[in-house]
């Protein structure tokens, strides 16, 4: 009785589509009758559409679970992207010789620059290249060793001078600390 009346303030295109889900699931149950249900890609897609296109589209499902049809949801997602991903060349895009030997060159000549700076001359050259493809084609230049702790002492040991900063309140640890009578 309730369903009766809270379908009488339903808008006509939400009956519509009420009407059109439950009718597919009687096709459904009329084609795999006494077996196992057996449901066709079309079905799927339709169930998917009917997702996209109505909010409420939950309260009509009958036959399978709302979960389920999340799952072929993201499954056809998934495929469409795959799909869309394979149907060029797989991978990126080889870099010519010429441009990664040229990065090579600038990256060489120029030790001082750095990523940033070889894009910018490349665009400039109207290569169109990004700066991560440029970084990883740079010449990596050796840093050279820092010095140890042992090297850095022998080197300034004559200059250096060591001071002691550590105070005292006792008298007899601090001779130079003068006591006035009375205090």
């Amino acid at each position: 009785m309730l369903d009766v009346l809270t379908s009488m303030f339903k808008t006509s295109a939400q009956l519509r589509l009420e009407n059109s889900a439950l009718r597919q699931q009687l096709i459904v149950l009329r084609r795999s009758a006494p077996k196992r249900l057996k449901l066709t890609r079309a079905d799927r897609i339709f169930w998917v559409w009917l997702r996209r296109v109505w909010g409420d589209w939950r309260s009509a499902l009958m036959i399978v679970k709302a979960e389920t049809v999340i799952t072929w949801h993201r499954k056809g997602f998934r495929l469409f992207w795959t799909w869309r991903i394979r149907r060029g060349k797989p991978g990126r895009p080889k870099v010519p010789q010429e441009i990664r030997d040229l990065i090579r060159m600038l990256s060489r000549n120029n030790p001082g620059w750095g990523a940033p700076r070889i894009h910018g001359e490349l665009l400039k050259l109207g290569i169109e290249i990004t700066e991560p493809t440029v970084a990883k084609y740079m010449v990596r230049h050796r840093k050279p060793p820092s010095q140890t702790w042992r090297t850095f002492l022998d080197n300034h040991v004559k200059t250096m001078v060591s001071v002691d900063f550590f105070t005292s309140d006792d008298p007899v640890q601090d001779p130079l600390r003068v006591s006035r009578p009375g205090a």
